[in-house]
């Protein structure tokens, strides 16, 4: 018996759509895309989602409800989840209304810790992460996920609401940002990760597993600057050099938006967020002493699928 599930991350700065389909015990990925919405700018710090952002939220709802429909994926196969942006809005209700009553799609409003835990298993489905303790770390807009794990169990876990978008509009006052910015932002996390640096005291985990949006785009970059190539969108699982992310931070934080944009492998939704997130990158390599970078390109959406298949 075959069956079509849909499901949907709704994240502060990107809509993912994954659809696939279940054949006893074989999965096939039908239809996958991205898309920006930056759901999260101009209203991420006062709570909301502003009336802009809920506009270019449904027109992209608009797109993945067409693809439910051709794929014909039943409405109680439909899976959307709701991520920082959305559970820290004052007018999350209205939102989700307006998103139901316009697209038909229900959003389910995750909280962080559920979060990190999709995320969990959706980078464990992405790499092979060992019996070591690995250090997950998923960048968002909104929220920053930690998870300490191996192939096995999650050791520890929190979410932090010092997504990009947070941390752009809070300390990038200038571009390129300037030293005084920077050091207030490097301040502002060692205040803020007192329980990640607990955790990493405990746990010593041996290398730092990358997941999302910034640490895609930093293996494009490697792959672009290596080999003039985009890397296999089949491959789930990456390493970047120690070398090659100083490399790349060493560019982004020379530059200005439009040197940046020049980079090879960096794309538009990306190129001033990634400012701020290679800074939170640096800070937790050399903060708890990390060399071994590697990247998973599975996150939270197949997290839930894997979720939603083996219970």
């Amino acid at each position: 018996m075959s069956s079509r599930l849909g499901i949907i991350d709704l994240g502060t700065n990107t809509f993912h759509l994954l659809i696939v389909e279940k054949n006893s015990d074989k999965i096939t990925t039908l239809f996958h895309k991205s898309l920006p919405t930056q759901i999260g700018l101009g209203g991420i710090n006062k709570k909301l989602i502003t009336d802009e952002a809920t506009e270019r939220a449904l027109k992209v709802l608009h797109t993945f409800r067409e693809q439910l429909d051709i794929f014909e994926v039943s409405q109680e196969n439909t899976f959307a989840f709701g991520t920082s942006a959305i559970r820290n809005a004052e007018n999350q209700e209205d939102f989700c209304k307006t998103i139901l009553q316009e697209t038909g799609i229900t959003i389910t409003v995750i909280n962080g810790n559920q979060e990190a835990e999709y995320i969990y298993h959706g980078v464990r489905t992405g790499v092979n992460l060992g019996k070591e303790p690995s250090l997950i770390m998923d960048i968002g807009g909104g929220s920053v996920e930690f998870i300490i794990g191996n192939e096995n169990q999650i050791f520890w876990k929190q979410s932090f609401e010092i997504g990009g978008q947070r941390l752009m509009e809070k300390f990038m006052k200038n571009d390129p940002i300037s030293d005084s910015d920077k050091k207030r932002l490097y301040n502002y996390f060692d205040e803020n990760l007192i329980d990640l640096a607990n955790a990493v005291h405990q746990y010593a985990p041996t290398k730092l597993v990358g997941s999302s949006g910034t640490f895609d785009t930093l293996v494009d970059i490697d792959y672009q600057y290596r080999t003039e190539q985009w890397p296999d969108r089949s491959q789930t699982d990456f390493a970047i050099t120690h070398e090659e992310f100083y490399r790349a931070y060493a560019l982004i934080l020379s530059g200005n938006h439009d040197e940046r944009m020049a980079i090879p492998g960096m794309i538009e939704l990306r190129v001033d967020m990634i400012v701020v997130a290679v800074c939170l990158v640096d800070y937790v390599l050399k903060s708890h002493n990390i060399s071994h970078i590697q990247v998973s390109s599975h996150a939270l959406k197949e997290g839930v699928l894997s979720k939603l298949i083996n219970g």
